[in-house]
């Protein structure tokens, strides 16, 4: 297994910024690489851009499959006095495979400071059961996870509604919690909609968009909670809503995907 910090330096950067890295087996979906490391990548990318200064939002289009050799080039879109707007293009060898829009944003002084989302009341992730358990045919990519299931129902188990909360963490020891691991982490679970399907089927991700919550991500041992809702599914496309908190019940991330779904 490619562990994710040995995987992140090997990165290779030249003097535009552009990356490039050969992306291993052990972090493929199926006929593609894993969402959360696409996305993760490319703001690997767009970091050096605005230096210093914390991410608030990315916006990310899977645009084709992702695998083998691949290159980020970020583009810096606008640099004002508190705000950074940068680009990234990924390719591999088929053409474009993703394209993300990254907002970095200065702390500045308010009068509002409020954060109206707690965490669900769930058992501890030492007190939780493994998500996947012995399973050998879960996807290449969750071994790089340990996760465990909170509330809601596994895959392909025919639940009423699609609503899921899964603790997770990364496997690899040396991960130190930034923008960039929780990227990386926060797209893990399957699509809440799929508790609710009766019969295997594919699903793919198309977008994603990402709201960071806080200038600096801590969290106790690596946990961190997601929630994931399927709030509709029709003419084959579900979209769902995201939350992430940290092990101490604090929000991390908010987030909006649109998945497609073949079944």
């Amino acid at each position: 297994m490619a562990a994710y910090t040995e995987l992140l330096a090997g990165i290779q950067r030249d003097a535009a910024n552009t990356t490039k890295v050969v992306l291993p087996d052990a972090w493929m979906q199926g006929r593609t690489t894993y969402g959360g490391l696409t996305a993760a990548l490319c703001l690997e990318a767009a970091m050096p851009l605005a230096p210093g200064m914390p991410i608030r939002s990315a916006q990310v289009a899977f645009v084709g499959p992702v695998g083998g050799e691949v290159t980020c080039t970020p583009t810096l879109l606008r640099q004002g006095k508190n705000t950074v707007f940068v680009s990234v293009r990924m390719m591999g060898s088929d053409g474009v495979a993703a394209e993300a829009i990254f907002a970095f944003g200065a702390a500045r002084e308010s009068a509002l400071d409020f954060a109206n989302m707690p965490a669900p009341d769930v058992t501890s992730p030492e007190d939780t059961a493994s998500y996947f358990g012995d399973n050998p045919n879960r996807p290449n990519f969750t071994r790089n996870f340990n996760m465990r299931m909170a509330a809601g129902e596994r895959p392909i188990s025919g639940a009423d509604k699609g609503d899921v909360t899964i603790w997770m963490r990364h496997v690899d020891p040396a991960v130190v919690p930034d923008a960039i691991a929780v990227l990386a982490i926060a797209d893990a679970p399957p699509p809440a909609a799929m508790s609710m399907f009766k019969a295997p089927a594919r699903i793919s991700s198309m977008t994603w968009m990402a709201e960071f919550l806080t200038d600096e991500i801590t969290t106790r041992d690596g946990w961190f909670l997601a929630r994931h809702v399927a709030e509709t599914a029709r003419h084959g496309y579900s979209s769902q809503a995201m939350t992430l908190w940290n092990a101490n019940g604090q929000p991390v991330m908010v987030g909006r995907q649109t998945i497609a779904i073949f079944g």
